[in-house]
């Protein structure tokens, strides 16, 4: 029986072996591991592959939402709207701060926060809107951006899943005020272990997270801010400045798949998601399919040979860490954390594999 995993860096990781040993060879023999050169020319390019003017490493994508609306100043009495179908972490951003995370319901299709619903949601404590960029596609972010300019609230994109992902021909990271991205390692730009990174245009802000992020510090021994300890190590920067010039490659290899998963897949108990268009120019994180027979599809996908996992299965109102948000209502994020489900999407899946994924899938009854 086959084994087609659910996700694989096999490929990825053979193709720039030599590359990777070099560099840890000459970080390891600089004895420079944290603020360095390295984390400064990948900071310099992933501002610019962004196309924005600043990027400043850290920890996680989760401190990265959280160094933002620090730096914000967002905190106790706040609100900040997300999408109700998330990962927790654009929550927990939320909660760290001392502000509260008020959940939008997403659109049934692109499963980005619908725009629709963001207004009604707006109340004198609201101070900013977290877009996140799905599964690799961008949210509608015209619509939101006038909602936000009418109230005056910042828009901060998650971008975690997002690498390269285009709206209306501009790169996630540069359409809203400031952007999270995790460069955890499954992600299009993954490290070898955790990492993540604030971009923004703006100077000030820039500034802030980067003295946030160093315990409050621009001087050594100097606190100027209550800050915490989250930094982009040496190793991990030069390890994403290898794979940033990959990045095109293997995005467009899984463009070519989804393609192919689009043009073949032919169920009708199936749906799947939204294609690119002229406006949404999507890099595909994960591949999402829609089934009521969710369950059984990915029994009958194991029982083949076929790895799966499902991105979310529990909505943010549902987990125990927001019980207090139980008694609201979000049947849209319900109904699609019932439903969906991931099928592989990897650089070096093969045209053979991904037949095989496809018929199994059409064969599924």
């Amino acid at each position: 029986m086959r084994n087609i995993p659910f996700v694989s860096f096999e490929k990825m990781h053979t193709e720039i072996e030599e590359e990777v040993i070099q560099k840890f060879q000459k970080v390891y023999r600089n004895n420079i591991f944290i603020k360095g050169k390295e984390l400064e020319i990948f900071e310099e390019a992933f501002a610019a592959y962004c196309g924005v003017n600043y990027s400043v490493g850290c920890g996680t994508g989760l401190d990265a939402l959280f160094l933002i609306l620090n730096a914000y100043e967002i905190g106790k009495g706040d609100e900040v709207l997300i999408p109700a179908n998330t990962f927790i972490a654009t929550a927990l951003a939320v909660s760290y701060v001392g502000a509260t995370p008020v959940l939008v319901e997403p659109e049934e299709r692109s499963y980005t926060i619908n725009p629709d619903l963001i207004e009604e949601k707006v109340t004198s404590k609201t101070k900013a809107i977290i877009v996140v960029h799905l599964y690799g596609r961008c949210a509608d972010m015209e619509p939101i951006i006038k909602i936000a300019n009418k109230y005056g609230l910042k828009v901060i994109e998650d971008a975690a899943q997002a690498h390269g992902a285009m709206y209306r021909g501009k790169r996630a990271g540069s359409l809203g005020d400031a952007a999270g991205f995790s460069f955890y390692p499954g992600k299009n730009l993954g490290a070898l272990g955790d990492g993540g990174a604030v971009v923004t245009n703006d100077k000030k802000v820039a500034e802030k997270v980067r003295i946030l992020a160093n315990y409050g510090s621009k001087v050594k021994y100097h606190h100027i801010l209550k800050g915490n300890n989250s930094r982009l190590d040496e190793m991990q920067a030069a390890f994403l400045n290898i794979k940033l010039a990959y990045l095109e490659k293997w995005n467009q290899d899984r463009k070519n798949i989804a393609e192919k998963y689009f043009l073949g897949i032919k169920n009708n108990v199936i749906l799947c998601p939204l294609p690119s268009d002229n406006i949404f120019d999507c890099i595909w994180h994960v591949f999402v399919l829609r089934t009521e027979k969710r369950d059984e599809l990915i029994a009958y996908l194991l029982r083949n040979g076929i790895k799966t996992t499902i991105h979310y299965p529990i909505p943010i109102h549902r987990q125990k860490a927001y019980c207090d948000l139980a008694d609201k209502k979000f049947p849209i994020a319900e109904k699609l954390s019932s439903q969906i489900v991931s099928i592989p999407m990897y650089y070096g899946i093969s045209e053979e594999e991904t037949d095989y994924v496809i018929e199994k899938i059409n064969g599924f009854k």
